[in-house]
């Protein structure tokens, strides 16, 4: 029998997984080595970074041409609260059809609906017709949740990665809501009233396009599921609840932030303020997504929110005992550090209780009780600031806080323990490659 004396070459293929090239340095390297996945975030971000610049765009653009902030902001809420009805019904599409085949036409309409609202407000048409055009709006797909189901398919069976995923989109959302509304106000401010919308449409329909165009790594649709709807899966409820407490505080945090800055008379600092907030969180999530989750989403969640209900203190004694906007800027750094790891740990707990076959469903319920945390949580923090006083106004964070993490406490006693499909505990696993120079058959074959 021959034996073959040659030295062993490493494969040529660089897709191969024991090429020396396909050894990721660090847990984000390993994400984007995955064929088609650097397209797919490049794309999305570039879809997500309008949503921070419509609201404030709307704003200038209606207060500028019927000088009522009044309007503009009932405009505003009226397409916030058509969004929460809306939004759970394309991500159900979504799961059902596909990301592509509803995400594109479900932008389309969206942009119509912008554009509408450019035309209504330029050429002043009634006031009835601003609040339906901006209610098309609603129609705008959650890219931030196709986003984290695809990495939860690529990934299936692999917390680690599914774990350090989610802090990436956790910290893209920081980065894209810190971002959006400084460049909608510079452009309607540099430019014209109408600069920011016209910028976000461009924005958005591009990067839908370009997202929806990597079919390779998109998540097969379920068209008929059997599975019950993520409302009702167990510890869902009481999630959506938390999520709901959590969007209060960011909502209350911003208002009270900006009337505080304001009677200080450094109004135009608020929003170097609140940006240090989300470059914390921004920052704290890409440092806890390098780092490797210690036990089950379900048993680190409660900590995290008792973390982040403890830092929400510091503002308030910042602004109650110093009075200083420096020392109220360092406090809502630290603050911002805690909201990271809070919701990517919620958002993986989610992940896990959302039944098969309904996870943009699952997400999109996230959001929309985020969202509805916020118009709560601004009202409650304004009114905090008009009857009490702006530091005063930083006790509703930490009131709302604190009832987030009486939630996460309940849910993590009341929860029964039962099997349900995660992205840690699969039915199955991921079966093996059968051909050794396609090591993701699963995650990488277009569908």
């Amino acid at each position: 029998m021959a034996v073959d004396f040659r030295p062993h070459r490493p494969p040529k293929n660089p897709e191969h997984p024991k090429h020396p090239r396909t050894k990721p340095r660090t847990p984000y390297h390993r994400l984007f080595t995955v064929p088609g996945a650097r397209a797919f975030t490049l794309g999305n971000l570039i879809a997500r970074l309008p949503m921070g610049m419509f609201s404030v765009s709307a704003v200038i653009m209606i207060a500028g041409a019927r000088g009522s902030y009044a309007l503009a902001g009932a405009v505003t809420a009226t397409g916030l609260a058509v969004t929460a009805v809306v939004a759970p019904w394309i991500a159900r599409l979504v799961d059902r059809h596909g990301q592509a085949r509803v995400a594109v036409p479900a932008t389309a309409v969206a942009v119509l609906g912008s554009l509408a609202l450019l035309l209504c407000v330029h050429y002043g048409a009634p006031d009835w017709t601003l609040f339906a055009a901006y209610a098309a709006t609603a129609t705008t797909p959650n890219t931030g949740g196709m986003s984290r189901a695809r990495w939860t398919h690529l990934f299936q069976g692999d917390p680690a990665a599914v774990h350090t995923a989610n802090s990436f989109e956790q910290a893209a959302d920081e980065l894209c809501f810190m971002l959006g509304p400084v460049l909608a106000a510079f452009l309607c401010g540099a430019f014209f009233p109408e600069a920011g919308t016209l910028v976000g449409v461009v924005l958005m329909m591009s990067g839908i396009l370009i997202f929806a165009a990597q079919r390779s790594t998109e998540p097969p649709p379920r068209r008929r599921t059997a599975e019950k709807s993520p409302l009702r899966a167990p510890g869902i409820p009481s999630l959506l609840a938390a999520f709901l407490a959590l969007g209060a505080v960011f909502g209350s945090m911003e208002v009270v932030t900006i009337a505080f800055t304001d009677a200080q008379g450094h109004g135009p600092a608020a929003g170097l303020v609140l940006g240090l907030q989300a470059a914390g969180s921004c920052v704290a999530g890409l440092v806890y997504g390098a780092v490797k989750p210690a036990g089950p989403a379900e048993r680190r969640y409660p900590p995290c929110v008792a973390a982040m209900a403890a830092v929400m203190t510091l503002p308030l004694l910042a602004a109650s005992l110093t009075g200083s906007l420096v020392a109220l800027a360092g406090a809502l750094l630290i603050a911002g550090m805690a909201t990271a790891p809070t919701m990517v740990t919620g958002m993986t707990v989610v992940q896990q209780r959302t039944p098969e076959g309904r996870l943009n469903e699952g997400m999109t319920l996230a959001v929309t009780g985020l969202l509805g945390g916020i118009a709560c949580g601004s009202a409650a923090g304004g009114w905090a600031v008009e009857h009490l006083s702006p530091a005063a106004g930083y006790g509703v964070p930490v009131a709302a806080a604190t009832t987030a993490l009486l939630i996460a406490a309940a849910h993590r006693l009341i929860t029964a323990i039962r099997p349900h499909r995660s992205v840690e505990q699969p039915l199955s696993p991921p079966p093996l490659p059968s051909d050794p120079s396609n090591p993701c058959p699963n995650s990488c074959a277009p569908h």
